[in-house]
């Protein structure tokens, strides 16, 4: 009994954890990415997240109309309440990796034709008794 204990409360200690990590790419690549409110920087970007679950996405870059979208990440399988509880005491550490790539549409720019219709229309609507 003596000697399990001696393996068990080291084995205990040097427990594993998971390691998250999140890598965002865009096509074209340089777009500022904000994951729920915090700037991560430019694609292609990676960071450590904590938290399965939805998360806010916002890509910009000049020349493309801003990204706005969700991304779920749900849990692998030994991260599951309940299963998690052995992976946290096993004497190796997990590696989650994910990827999630994300595609920009060129901005187009009106015409001029375009431009002063949205002008009258503006004026019609400022002039119209409210």
């Amino acid at each position: 009994m003596r000697k399990f204990l001696v393996i068990l409360i080291p084995a205990l200690l040097l427990a594993g954890c998971v390691e998250r990590e999140w890598t965002i790419r865009s096509e074209p690549e340089g777009a500022i990415v904000w994951v729920s409110g915090i700037e991560k920087g430019r694609t292609p970007v990676t960071f450590d997240f904590t938290w399965y679950g939805d998360y806010e996405v916002i890509l910009r870059k000049e020349g493309y109309e801003t990204l706005k979208t969700s991304v779920k990440l749900d849990p692998p399988i030994y991260e599951i309440p309940g299963i998690d509880f052995f992976s946290e005491i096993a004497p190796w550490t997990y590696y989650d990796r994910r990827e999630t790539l994300h595609v920009l549409k060129k901005t187009v720019e009106p015409t001029e034709e375009e431009l002063k219709e949205r002008a009258k229309e503006m004026r019609r609507e400022n002039l119209a008794p409210g």
